[in-house]
């Protein structure tokens, strides 16, 4: 007769993680922290951080999708020519936040973008030069321990006002630059810890 082992299946995660929510679980583990180099994913990023303003970062990851075919599969090129009359219509759509403001600072934001890319070869280019091209890395031991900021956020959020980008606050960019690894914040025992 053999026994029935029972093994925990979960590994340890970051303490801010919401087991029960397999979604944010899945981005955790497969996105937060991990550097990307991808201009289109880095405009994708860029434009859920700033609509999660005020909101919990869950209320924008469940809408993800909608956020995808609304603003063009996040292609700036699109984004930038959309019209007032297609920003509208996207303010009667539940499958993003209705935030006139926010809903109207992509197509500017993408602008931006643009320029930047036209300036730096890539955005990526431009963004990576604010960490010197390498990751920082945090390992807080707890939740109190994970930085609201550093000066590189700060810069960078100074630099895309400047350029005009809007929802582009000092939180809002430290938090963009841990969901595209600028900054690896998971904290101490982690798995994703090496």
């Amino acid at each position: 007769m053999r026994k029935n082992i029972i093994m925990n299946a979960s590994p340890s995660r970051c303490a801010w993680v919401p087991l029960d929510k397999p979604d944010y679980v899945a981005y955790h583990d497969l996105e937060w922290g991990r550097p990307v180099h991808n201009d289109r994913l880095l405009f994708e990023m860029l434009v859920l951080g700033g609509a999660q303003a005020g909101l919990s970062w869950y209320t924008v990851l469940r809408r993800r999708e909608g956020y995808r075919a609304a603003f063009k599969g996040f292609d700036p090129r699109l984004v930038a020519k959309m019209t007032d009359a297609q920003l509208e219509k996207l303010l009667l759509s539940d499958t993003i936040i209705r935030n006139r403001p926010k809903v109207f600072s992509t197509r500017k934001n993408a602008s931006v973008f643009l320029d930047i890319q036209n300036e730096f070869g890539s955005f990526d280019a431009y963004l990576w030069g604010f960490v010197n091209h390498a990751t920082v890395v945090h390992r807080p031991k707890a939740l109190s321990g994970i930085p609201a900021g550093i000066p590189a956020s700060k810069a960078l959020s100074k630099d895309l006002k400047r350029r005009g980008m809007s929802f582009v606050g000092e939180g809002i960019v430290y938090a963009y630059m841990q969901a595209v690894g600028l900054v690896d914040d998971h904290m101490e025992g982690c798995f994703l810890v090496k």
